[in-house]
């Protein structure tokens, strides 16, 4: 059950009923996730928002017309923008040898998200690899929404099992193509996002039927199974439950995220260093 907002006071932080008028169907959507999710950090950019109840999906080309209305890119990851109409905040400094655990409290906006999907995961009784997989599976969207699976198979590979990365790079795919007997429908917030009548690009197609074919299949779909209804803003989920499954299968580096001249080194540092210009 999602909490409730003073409707008023939302209204009014937006620049009040004229502002919210003229904003887009999302942008209405985005503010109010914003302040439903501000209590726990929680993006929840996949959460169905009231503002979408009874509005009709829009099309590709409508959603389209809608890139030059905006101040920002959908696609861009949630560590470099701020709040709609807000700065963005300064970061909480992290170690110089900083851990997954010092990314996930202080720069992934998908924590409790991911937190509570990884819940669910433990609760069916999916083995630690795939639990793991759902704590880890759309951090990086710090870092990029678009193609967040690769993203984070790149980022995670080095420091992860193998089933694990395969897992995470593969459910990005695998949300577009329901699995009736996996217990997987296509959301209907992707016709929000991505509009009625949309069709998954060759790429998305392609890593679909590969990984359909795969041996390890079962791992990302679980993933996108425990990720659809991951998305309660009244929940606050702690990180303890998991940092046991982390130690015995997170290979920290001794150097520091960042610093270990890993072959995603380089992503680690962009997200703990956002605000540097070159």
């Amino acid at each position: 059950m999602l909490p409730t907002l003073d409707r008023r006071t939302f209204i009014n932080s937006l620049g009040g009923a004229a502002a919210v008028a003229a904003m887009t169907h999302e942008a209405r959507a985005d503010a109010m996730e914003d302040a439903l999710a501000a209590p726990t950090q929680d993006a929840a950019m996949h959460a169905e928002p009231d503002s979408m109840k009874g509005v009709a999906p829009p099309t590709v080309a409508q959603l389209e017309a809608q890139i030059t209305t905006r101040p920002y890119r959908r696609g861009t990851g949630g560590v470099f923008v701020g709040k709609p109409g807000q700065n963005v905040d300064r970061l909480h400094p992290l170690p110089a040898k900083p851990t997954l655990i010092d990314f996930y409290q202080h720069r992934f906006g998908t924590a409790q998200h991911c937190l509570q999907s990884a819940n669910k995961a433990m609760q069916s009784g999916a083995d630690e690899e795939i639990i793991l997989a759902c704590f880890l599976h759309d951090t990086v969207q710090a870092l990029a929404r678009t193609d967040h699976g690769w993203w984070g198979a790149q980022m995670y590979t080095p420091y992860v099992p193998e089933r694990t990365a395969w897992a995470i790079r593969y459910h990005q795919a695998l949300r577009f193509y329901p699995d009736e007997k996996a217990g997987y429908v296509y959301p209907e917030l992707y016709q929000h996002l991505f509009g009625v009548d949309y069709v998954p690009p060759p790429h998305i197609e392609a890593a679909y039927k590969y990984a359909r074919a795969h041996k390890w299949y079962g791992a990302a779909r679980a993933v996108t199974v425990n990720d659809l209804y991951a998305f309660d803003s009244s929940k606050v989920m702690k990180i303890d439950p998991f940092l046991d499954i982390v130690g015995r299968h997170f290979k920290n580096p001794e150097e520091g995220l960042g610093n270990d001249n890993s072959p995603s080194a380089h992503m680690w540092r962009t997200i703990n260093f956002p605000d540097t210009p070159l």
